[in-house]
């Protein structure tokens, strides 16, 4: 039967009929499926649709057979090889980053790199910058800095305060009927706007910033997917500290910059990665602030970190 992934841990998954929700299978791979062509560390992820077959001596157990054509997926670069790439959710309709300006600092480098990600495999994303209350006029003059970049390339960007409930119903509405991948860094409140679209799910565990680093603290240990009541699915995913970018060479990265997709026709040389070389549209689009010039130092950035070509 067909059926939907909507938990891994590790070795064991946690599927679905694809046409009863209610039925629910614990479910592991055939040995050879594992090795068979496949070059992420998990050869199966959260949201993927799958074959199973009943294992004969159990009613909740089965075994997976066969895994269906993706529409997209958003991966990463594995924490243990730079080589391979870990997928962490696939067949998704929007990703949602929840991001904050304080406590602790998402950086606009993690955030493009996340949204490179997507662009990559054509999600579409979607920046909700958390915690405006705890905003002073600093960081809400860079609100307005960084949602002005972001919009103008076509992002949507939003705000919310969790902790006094604004904002928050405008990003509840974006997930209805949608397959949406909710990520940030450990401590932004993701787990935080979770519980609040799942109220009676009190064992889900938050965690508050860890004080010595500034950096939040890691609370969910696997990806997994959960219905929304009124229609759609979030998919939690583990608190990220880095998005290493994988599968995207240096000459396609600039592909994956909506502002410079728009004027790559125009360079001199087709081979351009908008450094050096002479004729090139997007230096002289950063020069006349047509591409904001935060956004070409991240693109230098990725661009640099991309050493060698990345497994397909």
């Amino acid at each position: 039967m067909k059926a939907i992934v909507y938990k891994s841990t590790g070795s064991w998954y946690i599927v679905k009929n694809a046409e009863d929700l209610s039925k629910v299978y614990n479910a592991r791979l055939k040995g050879a499926f594992k090795i068979d062509g496949i070059s992420s560390t998990n050869p199966i992820a959260v949201g993927d649709e799958v074959e199973i077959e009943r294992e004969y001596d159990s009613d909740d157990t089965a075994m997976i057979t066969a895994i269906h054509k993706r529409k997209n997926y958003v991966n990463r670069q594995s924490p243990k090889s730079q080589h391979h790439y870990h997928i962490i959710a696939s067949n998704l309709d929007q990703s949602l980053l929840i991001a904050t300006l304080r406590e602790p600092r998402t950086s606009e480098g993690f955030i493009d790199r996340f949204l490179v990600g997507c662009e990559a495999f054509h999600v579409p994303a979607i920046i909700i910058f958390n915690k405006t209350d705890l905003y002073k006029q600093k960081e809400l003059d860079k609100l307005e800095e960084v949602r002005g970049i972001y919009e103008a390339i076509g992002y949507r960007v939003l705000a919310m305060s969790l902790e006094k409930n604004e904002g928050v119903n405008e990003v509840i509405g974006l997930l209805k009927d949608k397959v949406t991948l909710v990520s940030g860094h450990s401590g932004v409140g993701k787990s935080s706007f979770i519980n609040h679209v799942f109220p009676e799910r009190k064992n889900l565990r938050t965690q508050e910033v860890s004080g010595w680093s500034g950096k939040g603290m890691h609370t969910t240990t696997f990806a997994e997917m959960m219905d929304i009541a009124d229609g759609g699915k979030i998919i939690d995913t583990p608190g990220i500290r880095e998005f290493g970018i994988v599968d995207v060479t240096k000459e396609e990265l600039s592909h994956y910059f909506p502002e410079m997709r728009r004027v790559l026709n125009n360079c001199q040389f087709n081979n351009c990665v908008h450094i050096n070389e002479p004729g090139c549209a997007v230096k002289e689009a950063v020069n006349n602030n047509e591409i904001s010039v935060n956004r070409y130092a991240s693109y230098l950035t990725i661009l640099d970190s991309i050493k060698v070509r990345p497994y397909r």
